[in-house]
C-alpha cells in the first residue's frame, strides 16, 4: 500500500516511535531480513547512520549499542521459499511486519525506510524515502537487519564454502557470479532471480 503524507509525531507528547528498515532485497540467495526499533531518548546513541554508509566493525558495535540502550527491538526474516512463493516485495513487507509485531512495546507511529508500507501494522505508520539516514530509529533498524543478515550469510558460507558467501553476502558481485557458473545453485539460490533462473 503506498504511504499518504502525514505529519503525525507522537513524540511531541512523550509517545513512543519505532522505525523499521530491511537488509537483503537484493541478493541472489538467503532469507531477506527487516528489523524493528524503539529508542530510547534518555539513552541516546551516538553515530546512528544508514547502514550501508558503515564499516562492518562500526555496524557491529552499534548494533550491540542498540540492543543494550533500546527500549524495544525485534529481528525478523522472511524465507528463500517466501520469496520464492511472495516475490521479493512482498517477502520484505512481510519481514517488516513481523519485526514490528514482534516488540515488546506498541509504538505511537511507525517509520518505514522506503515508499511503501506493510500491512497489519498495529498502529498509524508513514514511509520516509531514505529515511535510513535522516531517521535514527530507522537508522538503527537499518543496522540490526544488516548485521542479522551478515551473520546468516557465515552460516551460509560454513554449510556451502564454495559459495564465498562471506565475502559476497549474496549478492551478485562477479565472484558470486562465477561460483554459481561452476557449482549451480544451492537451495538456498532464490530461483526467481534472474542470474539463477538462468543457470536452472
Amino acid at each position: 500500500m503506498a504511504a499518504q503524507p502525514d505529519l503525525f509525531d507522537p513524540r511531541e507528547e512523550g509517545g513512543l516511535v519505532a522505525g523499521i528498515d530491511e537488509a537483503g532485497r537484493g541478493p541472489l540467495a538467503g532469507p531477506v531480513y527487516a528489523a524493528a526499533v524503539i529508542l530510547d531518548p534518555a539513552r541516546p546513541i551516538e553515530g546512528l547512520d544508514d547502514s550501508k554508509k558503515l564499516s562492518a566493525g562500526r555496524r557491529e558495535h552499534l548494533a550491540s549499542l542498540i540492543r543494550e540502550r533500546a527500549l524495544s527491538w525485534a529481528v525478523a526474516h522472511a524465507s528463500v521459499e517466501e520469496i520464492e512463493r511472495l516475490n521479493i516485495l512482498h517477502a520484505t513487507m512481510l519481514a517488516m511486519q513481523r519485526a514490528c509485531l514482534e516488540l515488546s512495546r506498541t509504538p505511537a507511529l511507525i517509520l518505514v525506510d522506503g515508499n511503501r508500507l506493510p500491512k497489519g501494522l498495529p498502529c498509524r505508520a508513514r514511509a520516509l524515502v531514505g529515511g535510513d539516514a535522516r531517521e535514527p530509529a530507522i537508522s538503527a533498524a537499518s543496522i540490526l537487519a544488516k548485521t542479522a543478515r551478515d551473520a546468516c550469510c557465515l552460516e551460509l558460507h560454513a554449510r556451502y564454502p564454495h559459495y564465498a558467501f562471506d565475502q559476497h553476502k549474496g549478492y551478485g558481485t562477479a565472484l558470486h557470479l562465477a561460483r554459481l557458473a561452476e557449482f549451480g545453485p544451492c537451495p538456498e539460490h532464490r530461483r526467481g532471480f534472474a542470474p539463477v533462473r538462468r543457470l536452472l
